[in-house]
């Protein structure tokens, strides 16, 4: 079984199309700088990017080049899951491992309290507008949402437990690895969800819907608010049969509010 790539862009004007395309790159990018920032203040860091800098501290490899090699082993799980990727999943794996590794390249660390709390804070803003951008593109999630949600399709768990759990292991094998953890951590936490919920409905790309896989016709499931990925559907929670993440989360949350 391999993975086959869906491309939602048919049907849409040469002048959305590219809009979609260029939205998801430029996101990506940023993303990939905004991790550079957090990881460049020296506060703390969110789960997956604790584990990424915990097997580059102990392996030598570079961070970027983890979080692609992270990125591709969580893409390779979608297999078994029946999850069809988006070209903005692939990108997602290739794009923004480079891009953090730029910025790691252009942004010294950071040791004065005040500015690594600066520093932070303006890459928490960056990750947070730079996710709008691409989940506004409306052209795949991201490997790890996929696996969460491709796993909720083909389970009965809660998509709350799933993702606590997979966050939970990753950060805490990231922190024995030597990954940081900190004050930055609970930040990420607490305030990514409100921001992106800020964030995507200014920048989703009007069009029409990308078709479902048949993962994701398997059953709806429900986010729970106080959940990462409740927070990022506006801490409401919401019925969501579309298990690959095409839709924008606020749309999501709108559309069965309880």
């Amino acid at each position: 079984m391999a993975l086959s790539i869906a491309f939602p862009t048919r049907g849409d004007r040469p002048a959305i199309r590219a809009r979609r395309f260029t939205q998801l790159l430029s996101g990506l990018v940023l993303y990939g700088i905004a991790i550079s920032l957090e990881v460049r203040a020296g506060i703390g860091l969110s789960p997956w990017d604790v584990l990424a800098q915990g097997v580059s501290n102990r392996t030598g490899i570079a961070f970027g080049l983890v979080t692609n090699l992270v990125g591709a082993l969580v893409l390779l799980f979608w297999i078994p899951l029946r999850q069809r990727p988006g070209l903005g999943t692939v990108l997602n794996v290739l794009v923004i491992g480079p891009s953090a590794q730029l910025g790691l390249w252009i942004v010294p660390q950071q040791t004065e309290p005040v500015v690594q709390g600066l520093v932070f804070a303006a890459g928490l803003l960056l990750l947070a507008f730079a996710t709008g951008l691409y989940i506004g593109a409306r052209m795949g999630p991201g490997p790890r949402d996929g696996l969460m949600t491709g796993l909720r399709a083909r389970t009965s768990w809660p998509i709350w437990a799933i993702r606590t759990g997979l966050e939970g292991s990753v950060l805490v094998i990231g922190w024995l690895l030597g990954g940081q953890v900190g004050l930055g951590t609970v930040a990420f936490v607490v305030f990514v969800g409100p921001l992106v919920h800020v964030a995507m409905p200014l920048l989703r790309v009007p069009g029409g819907e990308p078709e479902k896989p048949a993962a994701a016709r398997a059953r709806p499931f429900v986010l729970s608010a106080w959940s990462p990925a409740g927070l990022l559907a506006g801490g409401r929670n919401a019925n969501r049969d579309d298990a690959r993440g095409y839709a924008d989360l606020r749309a999501i949350a709108q559309r069965d509010e309880r």
